[in-house]
């Protein structure tokens, strides 16, 4: 007995100490289970539902889902030159080329609209959507609005996942953002940064700008892409940066979700965008500008031309006049003026204030659509 005795207790020490060495050199092995190839470690409960403090990881998440990669064809474009023999003889057939593109997009609508720049989609004549899933599916333009540089298309795929949309007008410079999209091609991507700056106009890119600049990462193919909060809300669709070199230099434009949403909801209701349009050209008024007028304020904005039989000529403005307020809203420059005018129902009375010579004029103007605008390089 006393022999067993001691042959139990020095086996028991043993495996203590093999078990000590074990759980302190390869802790991974204890709990371990083999599935016939080689040891798998369990993971500790909550190790993959649980962020790190400071983690954007669960915005990433919920927000990628509804972010998809746009793929476009727009056919061949036949060379001015394609019916010279000798020009073929020397140079080939390389123009002949069907011309691609690769941008965003962002699932708004479990119905299937996605939301993308119309600089993306613009005069494709495929358009194929590749969902973070790995579905694919083609899609079909419900309207495009050069203006804002937005389009709406449709997929029709079920189990569609859509992103929240946030509020842009909250947003604060300083607030943390997440950029989401598809650069140079290489797969969807998430890039963090804060909001820079809002409001940036007068870039020379849309008709309408009133950007969100943010030094998120931005790049060739994040165009249309989301920009989203620390929530996974949307508050932007990105859609330009300041580059020198055509790659990210922490300058990036995002357009306000809150013109997104307008855009949205007229084109999916009637296929366009209206805005007001009243024909004039405005200047800001600046010294050399209130000398050449004989302006005696410079507050407003000065009519320098006057479209014949625009809605503004047949109500009786004229140049030289000062356009001081729209509907009761002071107007501070063209760009607030444009703003102003384009958020005018067409077709609907609108009342300006007027300055000529001195004198204060109450003029009402009926606005007429807004024209769509000529292509322009970006």
């Amino acid at each position: 007995m006393q022999r067993l005795w001691l042959l139990f207790s020095q086996s028991c020490t043993v495996l203590l100490a093999a078990y000590f060495v074990v759980s302190t050199l390869k802790p991974q092995w204890i709990g371990s289970s083999r599935n016939g190839v080689g040891l798998v470690a369990v993971q500790p409960p909550g190790s993959q539902s649980e962020p790190p403090p400071g983690s954007f990881r669960v915005a990433a998440q919920r927000a990628s889902l509804a972010v998809v990669s746009i793929a476009t064809n727009t056919g061949v474009r036949p060379s001015a030159h394609g019916k010279d023999p000798w020009f073929r003889f020397f140079y080939g057939d390389g123009d002949n080329e069907a011309q691609s593109g690769l941008g965003s997009g962002v699932i708004v609508s479990a119905g299937g609209y996605v939301l993308t720049n119309n600089h993306v989609v613009e005069n494709a004549e495929e358009i194929e959507v590749s969902l973070n899933d790995g579905r694919r599916a083609k899609a079909t333009v419900v309207g495009t609005d050069p203006d804002s540089d937005l389009a709406v298309l449709k997929i029709d795929l079920d189990k569609l996942p859509a992103l929240v949309l946030g509020d842009s007008n909250s947003l604060q410079v300083g607030d943390q953002v997440l950029a989401i999209g598809n650069p140079f091609g290489v797969g969807q991507t998430v890039t963090s940064g804060i909001v820079s700056a809002l409001g940036r106009n007068q870039l020379g890119i849309n008709t309408f700008e009133n950007f969100i600049q943010t030094d998120a990462a931005i790049n060739p193919g994040n165009s249309g892409g989301a920009l989203v909060d620390s929530s996974g809300n949307l508050v932007g669709i990105n859609t330009a940066i300041y580059s020198r070199s055509g790659g990210s230099m922490g300058i990036g434009f995002a357009i306000p979700v809150a013109t997104a949403r307008q855009v949205l909801e007229s084109i999916v209701a009637e296929g366009q965008v209206r805005r007001g349009w009243i024909g004039v050209e405005p200047r800001d008024i600046t010294p050399e500008i209130a000398q050449t007028f004989s302006l005696k304020t410079q507050a407003g904005i000065v009519v320098t031309g006057v479209l014949h039989d625009g809605p503004a000529s047949k109500a009786g403005l004229e140049p030289g006049d000062v356009i001081v307020a729209i509907g009761g809203k002071p107007v501070h420059d063209s760009s607030e003026l444009l703003t102003l005018v384009a958020a005018l129902k067409p077709g609907t009375v609108a009342g300006f204030s007027i300055d000529r010579k001195g004198k204060t004029l109450a003029i009402d103007i009926t606005p007429g659509q807004r024209p769509r605008p000529q292509k322009e390089p970006r």
